[in-house]
């Protein structure tokens, strides 16, 4: 049975310890580490649920995970519970930022499982033991001290560190962050272009202001029908043969006359003519 590159410390004291021989040693209940190189030697079984006795297991002991089991070879080391917690380890030490300040716990490592090496922890903001709660990578080169119980950091806040789980709090708070930055690009770039249309309208402004001898406004937009007088003009000549259609209106069954200009001269009465 072939195992992970790496793999991670919950993973393995998640699992029931068994042997080749079938017999169940108990759950995992600590790593057995050696923190200042960070390195897993192994972890801590617990046989039984009475009494304080414990088994010991090496990391090159373990030959695959199986539904919740941890598949071993060999016997364990027997010792007790007395001895198992004085075992330095760095497992839910608090996390200090730069001020000291408590910013985090250890909650989880990823060991690379040929030579044990801690690959990063994972560092929890809350109580580790809380399902879906976020975690960040923390790699060993930027923990500037540890004594036990803490391990002291140069960070300012878990925001420097990269995200390796969000929970349904965090991922909402992340895409939050990236949907406002969205808006706010897209607000900027349309400032911009109002910005870049206003100032060529402010030029194209100047230009027609500055120009000594522009083209006239109404002979460009200057209708191409015929204008009608106004009342306040004299009457063009146009509508000089026009003046006999005064009254016309009258009786609609009588023919117009005859423009004034066009009207032909009638014979003279008998009255007038100067030879009666």
């Amino acid at each position: 049975m072939s195992l992970p590159e790496q793999l991670l410390l919950s993973d393995l004291l998640r699992g029931r310890v068994r042997c080749q021989a079938g017999i169940d040693h108990g759950p995992g209940v600590m790593a057995w580490m050696h923190p200042p190189v960070h390195r897993l030697l192994g972890w801590i079984s617990k046989p039984s649920a009475f009494g304080d006795r414990r088994q010991a297991w090496r990391l090159d002991q373990l030959r695959g995970l199986v539904e919740l089991e941890a598949l071993v070879q060999g016997q364990g080391s027997d010792t007790d519970s007395a001895t198992t917690e004085r075992l330095p380890t760095l497992i839910e030490a608090a996390v200090l930022d730069r001020r000291g300040e408590p910013i985090g716990t250890l909650a989880d490592a990823a060991v690379e499982l040929s030579s044990g090496r801690i690959l990063h922890y994972l560092v929890s903001r809350s109580d580790p033991r809380l399902p879906g709660s976020s975690r960040w990578r923390l790699s060993p080169d930027r923990i500037v001290d540890q004594q036990p119980g803490q391990v002291s950091t140069g960070l300012s806040g878990l925001d420097d560190l990269p995200l390796a789980r969000a929970s349904v709090r965090q991922e909402f708070l992340r895409r939050s962050r990236r949907w406002r930055d969205q808006v706010q690009e897209e607000t900027s770039r349309l400032r911009d272009q109002f910005q870049q249309a206003g100032d060529r309208f402010e030029e194209r402004l100047e230009g027609w202001l500055e120009d000594p001898d522009p083209e006239p406004f109404d002979d460009r937009y200057r209708d191409s029908e015929p204008r009608r007088p106004r009342p306040s003009e004299p009457p063009s000549e146009a509508w000089d043969d026009w003046d006999g259609l005064d009254g016309w209106q009258d009786d609609p069954n009588e023919p117009p006359p005859p423009p004034a200009g066009r009207r032909r001269r009638q014979a003279p009465d008998d009255e007038d003519d100067p030879w009666i």
